[in-house]
């Protein structure tokens, strides 16, 4: 889909207001795009139900809550013996916010985040070596986030 034929230059507006800050009143992204409010209301209601707002986030420091260590892991499958909850067990594991299926192999991608160490090594060893289907894992701890982020580049 050709996001540009579907919205026009108002909405790529209200999108990257709300990209800065999900929680700015309708009467200031009305203000700062030239609109009545309740017009604004009405776009942002039409770009949710589209799918194009797929939802609103707090973004959490997770060191106080413990979760100080985040790590990227990568899973090798082995086809022969994953079965059909596969993905969804991956997904339930404790502390991870993303899972990716990639290219270059039978694999996924996890982003977990942890206490330290012995609690990462504890979530792999204890239970993503033990669902079925995981032939191998490979991790990398991040020592240092420079950037993280889920805003799109509307240009």
């Amino acid at each position: 889909m050709d996001i540009k034929r579907t919205i026009d230059d108002i909405d790529f507006q209200i999108l990257n207001i709300l990209q800065k800050k999900a929680r700015i009143p309708n009467a200031e992204v009305a203000r700062q795009v030239g609109m009545a409010p309740s017009a604004v209301l009405e776009r942002i209601r039409k770009l949710e139900e589209r799918g194009i707002i797929e939802g609103y986030e707090v973004r959490l420091n997770p060191e106080p809550f413990g979760q100080g260590l985040a790590a990227f892991v990568q899973v090798e499958i082995d086809p022969a013996t994953a079965n059909g909850d596969l993905e969804t067990r991956l997904a339930e594991l404790p502390g991870v916010q993303e899972l990716h299926q990639v290219a270059g192999g039978d694999g996924y991608l996890l982003k977990i985040r942890a206490a330290n160490a012995r609690q990462l090594g504890q979530v792999l060893r204890d239970r993503l070596l033990t669902i079925p289907g995981v032939r191998s894992s490979r991790t990398q701890i991040v020592l240092n986030t420079v950037k993280e982020t889920r805003r799109i580049d509307l240009g």
